[in-house]
């Protein structure tokens, strides 16, 4: 990760984060310019595109397996987004939100959380509400200006470039998942 933000710089705010991690329940994501480059791609046939990096999604399935919840929350509406949502196991897709906080505020009411309990990886200023009140705010290293003034931590990989998977591995080392998941994969 790269220094910034709200926290600190460097090294404070990297360790900061490490202890903010260990108590993260809940992973919310936006979509375009996060899990994507940012890229939507439409044809004659009114059909949507999007690429996704296929270790962001390793990543977000080693975070379901220690039992950490993931979210997305999104401004626009995609059928790809509901069949990414569905191929990694993520159940609580809120699309079409204009306002991300009435989303976020669901997730920790049903959930019974806390925002010192929430990640929010984000790139706009869209996402600048909602990373300005989580524990772990995230923004993308490409992100506006906006929202890496509320991040904790910026990674070093764009949207959509594996930026999901260094979270996800960052907060499985905090909590000293890491070491365990990764030895499962040389078990015969």
């Amino acid at each position: 990760m790269k220094k910034q933000g709200a926290g600190g710089k460097g090294q404070e705010a990297k360790g900061a984060a490490k202890v903010i991690a260990r108590g993260i329940k809940l992973l919310i994501m936006d979509v375009d310019g996060v899990l994507t480059d940012g890229s939507i791609v439409l044809d004659n046939e009114g059909n949507e595109y999007k690429a996704f990096h296929v270790r962001d999604g390793h990543g977000i399935k080693m975070l379901h397996q220690a039992g950490i919840r993931i979210a997305i929350i999104t401004g626009r509406h995609s059928k790809v987004v509901e069949r990414r949502a569905q191929e990694l196991g993520i159940t609580e897709v809120f699309q079409k939100c204009l306002n991300k906080k009435v989303a976020y505020a669901q997730l920790l009411k049903q959930h019974a959380l806390k925002d010192h309990e929430v990640a929010y990886i984000g790139d706009d200023i869209v996402d600048a509400p909602i990373m300005a009140v989580v524990g772990l705010p995230v923004a993308v290293a490409d992100a506006a200006d906006e929202a890496k003034k509320h991040a904790l931590m910026i990674t070093k990989n764009r949207g959509g470039k594996g930026a999901v998977r260094e979270i996800t591995d960052f907060i499985l080392k905090a909590k000293g998942l890491w070491k365990g998941m990764f030895d499962e994969y040389f078990k015969a």
